[in-house]
């Protein structure tokens, strides 16, 4: 039978390389997307099943999870991998998009590893792999809302693997640096409001970082975090944190070697912010 994993967020990027990965290792793969009717390439391999999930709607998570199990008799990890990032000014946030950014990657999150936690139960067996970021360990300009979620994914995440691990379930973290997929496009909402003038020099120079080609040019392929999920999953430890990519490795160093005040300077050195008087 095999070993199954799903997967959320499989129609792209790291989701869908991790789903070819793990089918290539010989496991069972319910990959999991929004809009399975447009997805070609999975549905071409063996022990893959494709399916729709989105995880801000309770009834499509339970029928994925049924679906996969009904499939291959049983799912032995998860990866928590749906999400997006909505950065810009708070101020130019309205509560609905507030709303949305937590509900996908905060709260879709927790109800499908809630979902799937009784299966895990009664096999006292299961490994969940939640994808964090190393924008989950430090914080850049404008990224309020997707910080919030990813700093909220760390700490549930490590809350969780206490009442988890007694029972034979493991909890890991997966924290990409900058990765070369399409999240500054499809994966990126940016909001702003050209009417507050306060906020538009950083605004500018933050699209600049934040634009899809600076995520080209500098990022990781996401078969680099797929063989880290696949490390997490496998290694049969209980290391909670796994950074993937050499840049989110040397960007948690530099958090933890410098003061709040020491990082602060330097990230607003690097992106060339001025500190009003």
């Amino acid at each position: 039978m095999g070993n199954t994993i799903l997967i959320t967020g499989a129609s792209s990027g790291i989701g869908k390389e991790t789903a070819k990965l793990f089918q290539s290792k010989g496991w069972n793969v319910v990959a999991t997307m929004r809009s399975p009717d447009k997805e070609q390439e999975l549905t071409e391999l063996d022990n893959v099943l494709v399916t729709r999930l989105d995880v801000t709607e309770d009834d499509s998570i339970k029928l994925a999870i049924n679906e996969g199990i009904k499939e291959f008799g049983k799912i032995d990890a998860l990866v928590n991998n749906a999400g997006y990032g909505a950065f810009g000014p708070l101020e130019a946030s309205s509560k609905s998009r507030i709303e949305r950014q937590f509900d996908t990657n905060v709260i879709g999150l927790l109800e499908t590893t809630k979902a799937l936690l009784s299966h895990f139960r009664e096999n006292r067996s299961g490994v969940i792999v939640n994808i964090s970021s190393g924008a989950g360990r430090i914080a850049m300009p404008l990224g309020t809302l997707y910080h919030g979620t990813k700093f909220a994914v760390e700490g549930l995440s490590e809350s969780l693997q206490y009442e988890l691990e007694p029972i034979g379930i493991q909890v890991k973290v997966v924290e990409p640096g900058v990765s070369a997929t399409d999240f500054s496009g499809r994966s990126f909402d940016f909001a702003n409001d050209e009417a507050i003038d306060e906020y538009q020099s950083i605004v500018q120079k933050m699209m600049v970082v934040l634009s899809n080609e600076a995520v080209q040019s500098q990022g990781s392929p996401p078969s680099v975090v797929a063989d880290v999920i696949w490390e997490a999953v496998t290694d049969g430890t209980n290391t909670l944190r796994y950074a993937a990519g050499e840049d989110v490795k040397h960007f948690i160093a530099a958090r933890n070697a410098l003061s709040d005040e020491e990082l602060f300077v330097a990230i607003k050195a690097r992106l060339g912010l001025v500190s009003s008087g």
